[in-house]
Formats: structure tokens, C-alpha cells, sequence
């Protein structure tokens, strides 16, 4: 018998951290628990919010700049602190999870101050600054890596290899064979570089595919998503080419249209590193240098090391280099296919599961207690306890 249980999960307002965070909540809500978010207004933007999700949105600052912005961003994160303690004596979690980013801080603070535990999240292979200053205070640290950088000392105890929870749409498409590739059929190459494209790609790509063997640029088809700014020059670029190209800046099919490509071109987020994985696609991976501590080249370095994907730095990134590595993994079908199996070796297809698993086993009351006292008093009595220890 499950006990229906409630949980606060904070995230920053990125794709990044959302969408893992969406992952859990769905996972939670199916288990019958009552599940709130907090992020900040970005955050509530982003699409693929849960049917009975409740989403907050409290104040939080980056501390990022000169001396007077630290200042408004610490009265920021203290004032988030506070509404997020008040929000936590009302709704009484058995845990707040945090995902990172600078929106997760005040409810993770909070959550210190009312002596909930809390578990937090890391999706990248370096652990982000907010996670980092928890890291200690933290009842678990959960990973997507098995080796993260910048972990503090003393926390490897209470470190639990998870996974990156993916979008359920990608998830079903772990099971579907690699698309069909042959010395004579297309290559289906995706390109990507987040959410609004990438002006590096936008530049490199075409050109690189032009200067592959005509037997293999004469199978080319290309999907690929642009930034608005870029997206005439890029069009112009293929047609120049002679590749078939179909370009836009958003694609709600995202999804299928990874399930359906041969070989992915792309930055390594997290999350896009996750749903690679998930479904076993290869990859060239170009890291954001700006990322915040290179932690894009370390989230490649697992993949690229399995033999699922080339990591190719920003610095480097030229169409020579492009078709070069191209022409080494899609010259030899087999091989991309190899690529193809590496990739799906390294997802985590149970990330959400066992997120869910690590999250339950903190705060619970016992089973007959819940019985005896009823769901509306145990509520409360957890609600005095939280008001009590703030």
C-alpha cells in the first residue's frame, strides 16, 4: 500500500533544469503523491508542465556583477526565502528536491531553516555553484554522471547515481530500432543548438556537409533548427549546396524527428546528452565554451569515451573538421550503427523511477500513523513541526 505524500520540487528557469524536474513530478503525481514546483518567471514559460503540477514562482537573484547587484540579489533570495518557508509550513513536504539554479536556492534555504530534508539533483557532469553550496547540508546528492566534478569533500557517502530523467515522449522511443541506414539510403542528419538554435552551427554545418564525398552528400537530408537571425543565410547556404534541408526555429516534433535521424549534430547539454542516450542516437557534440565551468565538455566526455559520439571543441569546430569526422562515422553503415548501440549503452532509461525511489525514502511517515491520524492531521502535525523548528 503507497501513502500519498507531498513534495516540493525547486529548479532554475532553464530547460535544463525543468525539464528533469517535470520528469520527477509526473513520476511522483503517478505515484499518487501531491507534488509543488517553484522556479522563477522563465521557468514557468517553459512547456510540458504536468496535469496537477502546482507551480510557484518566488523572487530570486543571481549573484553575478558588481557589489550593488550581489546586494539586490541576496534581498532577493532572502525575500524568496521567506515566502518559500511559508509555502512550506502550508503545504508540509515530506522533501524539497532541488534541481539547481539560482531560482532553487531560496526554497532549498527554506527548506534548511524548516528541517525538511532535502535531496538535490545534479544534471551536468561539473556540480553547478547552487548545488555546490548545498552540496554538505543536502540529505542525498543525486547524479547523472558517475564521475561530477567539484564535489565537495566528505559528500561522496550520500551520492547516488541516477541518471538524467528525460521527457516521457523520448522515453517510449528507447525500445525503437535504429533507423534502417545503407551504403545507398539517406542519412538523416538533426541539427540542433537549444532551444533557439546556435550561430556557430548555423555558420559550420552547411558548408561542412558540402564538402563530404558526393557519396555520401548526395544522400544527405537535413533537419535543422535555426536562430531567426540566421535562418535565410543558412537556407541560402543549402540551397547553394544542393542539400535538401528542412529549417525552422522551433520544431514541436522533436521527439520523433531524433527518432527518425541517423546522426545528431549539436551542443551537450544535459538534457540533450540525456536524450541521446535515452534513444541511441549518435552524435558530434560541439560544448558551449561559455558554459559555466566547461561543464558541456564534461558532459560529453562519457559518451564520446563510449564510442557514441565525437566531441569537437568550439575552437576547432571548422567545416573541414565537420566532414572529416563525419565521413569517419558514415562512411562504413556499420559503424554508425556501432555509434548508434554505444549511445543507447550509455542512457539511464530508469532515471525518473529511481529519482522518485531515492526522493520517497526521506521524510515518511510510518504507514499506521498515517492510518491512525488521517491524512488532514498528519498534515498539520507536520505543518506545526516545520512552523516549530523555523
Amino acid at each position: 500500500m503507497s501513502v500519498s505524500r507531498h513534495f516540493v520540487l525547486a529548479a532554475g528557469g532553464t530547460g535544463g533544469h525543468m525539464i528533469p524536474a517535470f520528469a520527477l513530478a509526473s513520476e511522483l503525481l503517478a505515484r499518487g503523491h501531491r507534488v509543488a514546483l517553484v522556479t522563477d518567471e522563465r521557468g514557468r514559460a517553459i512547456p510540458g508542465v504536468p496535469d496537477g503540477l502546482d507551480v510557484h514562482v518566488l523572487p530570486a537573484g543571481r549573484m553575478q556583477g558588481g557589489v550593488f547587484a550581489r546586494v539586490r540579489a541576496l534581498f532577493a533570495i532572502w525575500k524568496g526565502r521567506g515566502l518559500a518557508l511559508s509555502l512550506l509550513r502550508e503545504f508540509g513536504p515530506s522533501a524539497v528536491v532541488g534541481f539547481g539554479g539560482y531560482p532553487a536556492l531560496p526554497t532549498l534555504l527554506a527548506a534548511r531553516a524548516a528541517r525538511v530534508p532535502a535531496v538535490i539533483h545534479e544534471q551536468n557532469a561539473v556540480l553547478g555553484r547552487v548545488n555546490r553550496f548545498l552540496a554538505k547540508k543536502a540529505a542525498a546528492i543525486a547524479t547523472a554522471y558517475a564521475r561530477v566534478e567539484r564535489m565537495p569533500e566528505g559528500c561522496a557517502d550520500k551520492v547516488h547515481l541516477i541518471g538524467n530523467p528525460v521527457r516521457a515522449e523520448v522515453l517510449t522511443l528507447r525500445d525503437r530500432p535504429y533507423p534502417a541506414f545503407t551504403a545507398n539510403g539517406l542519412l538523416r542528419v538533426l541539427v540542433t543548438g537549444g532551444s533557439q538554435g546556435a550561430a556557430i552551427l548555423s555558420k559550420v554545418v552547411p558548408d561542412g556537409l558540402a564538402l563530404l564525398p558526393e557519396s555520401i552528400r548526395h544522400r544527405l537530408q537535413v533537419t535543422q533548427q535555426c536562430r531567426a537571425a540566421d535562418i535565410e543565410a543558412v537556407r541560402d547556404a543549402y540551397k547553394r549546396h544542393e542539400i535538401p534541408a528542412e529549417l525552422g526555429t522551433y520544431f514541436e516534433d522533436m521527439a520523433e524527428r531524433l527518432a527518425d535521424a541517423h546522426l545528431f549534430i549539436g551542443r551537450a547539454g544535459a538534457s540533450t546528452i540525456a536524450e541521446l542516450t535515452a534513444v541511441g542516437r549518435p552524435a558530434i557534440l560541439i560544448p558551449l565554451p561559455i558554459a559555466t565551468d566547461d561543464h558541456q565538455a564534461a558532459n560529453a566526455r562519457d559518451m564520446a569515451d563510449a564510442g557514441g559520439a565525437r566531441s569537437i571543441r568550439q575552437d576547432k569546430f571548422t567545416p573541414d573538421e565537420l566532414a572529416r569526422q563525419i565521413e569517419a562515422m558514415a562512411a562504413d553503415p556499420e559503424a554508425l550503427g556501432n555509434a548508434a548501440h554505444m549511445a543507447w549503452n550509455c542512457g539511464r532509461p530508469d532515471a525518473a523511477k529511481d529519482l522518485a525511489d531515492l526522493v520517497e525514502s526521506f521524510g515518511g511517515a510510518p504507514l499506521m500513523d498515517v492510518i491512525r491520524m488521517g491524512r488532514g492531521a498528519a498534515m498539520e502535525a507536520g505543518t506545526r513541526t516545520a512552523g516549530a523548528a523555523a
